[in-house]
């Protein structure tokens, strides 16, 4: 199959995902014992999750396009782990919501953190099974060759974004708030070019 109905196909997915999560931000309602300003500083929970979602399915639209950008062909395996990583994906905006409306809470922020912990976590491992998939058994696939140890460096790095969120999730248990913050740091780093690997979109 060509690649770009699979990535015309994943854009549209991502670009709905990355737009559903404004639509949990909502407007503040004022009160005589509360202005604007104190109402929106209120909402900050709403802003860190949404920035921090943004960013992480920006990055991935970008290391997408990164991985399929390296492919002249893609067969059925790939189109599977493509749709599993979509699937995973399109689960972001609640977990997104979930944790702004729980962040604060005294009864459920664990569990809200846990979900969005975890959602980030089983994204970044379909991410990686699927980078694995074309970098190292179906290299035949690539537009143009790439050594075995430099296939194997960029899927490594891809790889360590586990790492982060397996703690993330863990400590969600302990703390939400370290949660959201090592979440937003994982999206800051993976935007930088040499962790993305965009030196090798070509």
């Amino acid at each position: 199959m060509n690649t770009n109905r699979l990535e015309a196909f994943s854009d549209g997915v991502l670009a709905v995902a990355i737009t559903l999560l404004v639509l949990d931000i909502t407007v503040p309602h004022t009160s005589a014992h509360a202005s604007l300003g104190h109402e929106l500083a209120r909402n900050w929970p709403q802003y860190a999750a949404y920035v921090t979602s943004f960013i992480t399915i920006g990055i991935i639209w970008i290391n997408h396009h990164v991985m399929i950008s390296r492919l002249r062909e893609a067969d059925h395996m790939i189109l599977i782990l493509n749709l599993l990583l979509l699937l995973s994906i399109g689960i972001l905006p609640f977990a997104t919501a979930l944790m702004a409306a729980y962040l604060r809470e005294p009864q459920g922020q664990h569990l809200a953190a846990v979900v969005y912990g975890g959602a980030f976590l089983v994204m970044s491992f379909l991410f990686g099974l699927l980078n694995r998939h074309i970098l190292l058994r179906k290299a035949h696939f690539l537009v143009s060759s790439i050594p075995e140890q430099r296939r194997r460096t960029i899927r490594t790095r891809a790889a360590l974004g586990l790492i982060p969120y397996a703690v993330a999730t863990a400590l969600a248990l302990v703390s939400a708030y370290a949660t959201l913050v090592i979440c937003a740091g994982v999206g800051v780093y993976y935007a930088l070019p040499l962790a993305s690997g965009m030196e090798r979109a070509s």
